[in-house]
């Protein structure tokens, strides 16, 4: 009996397929367990809410104020930041967007060029290290927003001193601006706590790489410690300026003591002539 071997079979290959994230960074943070009831289709933990549109797509909501839209037409994307504005009164409007591409392309390997990622396989996972880096990188625009803004005022006032050699009389100001300079700080470090390594990625190699590939893509860790070092600049010349305005009370005071003291030998001296 002949053999006949068998006919073989192609799988054509997956056609390569576009991912589109958007990210949109607002100036407060959001509160997921207050917006959770606008959008009770989300899942997720205390640090990121995921949703799956109907009409197609994803939403990511993280806390410290990003929304990250996965392959959301423009219309999806205004209607989710419609009925987030609506649970959450008083949201400005966006201050930063960024948008990243991802191929997903059957047999690739994962590679970063051109500015767009290219994997494999895009899963549930990968998608949401790519979203949670994005976001990261759109928080981290806008905290060095108002940090610069915060080195230039700061700027300004070492100047006046570099000048005059002094500082203004009036302190309500200058204490206003280390409140607003001590909240500012404590909040850019607690937001950016989470360029930590999620723990997603620990044990796959190939998120790892995913990962380490998009914070070099998005220079994370360069501008991380570029913002640290411009808050301990700020914070450096606020104690300065402070204690100089404090010396200079002290100074005012002490002269204050000694003009009352030499105001009462001349009242005495009049009594006793």
């Amino acid at each position: 009996m002949e053999f006949t071997p068998p006919t073989p079979v192609y799988h054509p290959l997956m056609p390569t397929q576009t991912h589109t994230f958007v990210a949109v960074a607002f100036v407060e943070n959001l509160s997921l367990k207050e917006i959770s009831a606008a959008f009770p289709e989300a899942r997720g933990g205390a640090h990121e809410r995921r949703l799956t549109r109907a009409e197609g797509g994803e939403v990511f909501l993280y806390p410290f104020g990003v929304v990250v839209f996965r392959d959301v037409p423009r219309e999806g994307r205004e209607a989710e930041l419609a009925r987030l504005h609506a649970a959450r009164p008083g949201l400005t409007t966006q201050v930063v967007r960024e948008d990243f591409t991802v191929r997903e392309e059957e047999g690739a390997s994962i590679q970063l060029t051109g500015g767009a990622l290219t994997v494999d396989r895009l899963t549930p996972e990968r998608a949401a290290i790519v979203a949670q880096t994005v976001a990261q990188s759109a928080a981290m625009e806008y905290y060095e927003r108002i940090v610069e803004d915060l080195f230039a005022r700061t700027g300004n006032l070492v100047s006046r001193l570099e000048t005059r050699g002094t500082v203004p009389l009036r302190v309500r100001p200058l204490h206003r601006f280390i409140g607003e300079a001590i909240s500012t700080r404590n909040e850019v470090l607690s937001v950016l706590h989470l360029l930590d390594k999620p723990d997603a990625v620990w044990d796959d190699p190939a998120m790892d790489r995913i990962y380490e590939d998009l914070r070099g893509e998005f220079d994370l860790a360069d501008r991380y410690q570029a913002l640290e070092s411009k808050l301990r600049g700020v914070q450096e010349s606020l104690e300065l300026v402070l204690d100089v305005a404090r010396d200079r009370r002290l100074v005012l005071l002490e002269v204050a003591i000694v003009l009352l003291i030499v105001m009462e030998l001349l009242l005495s001296l009049v009594r006793l002539g």
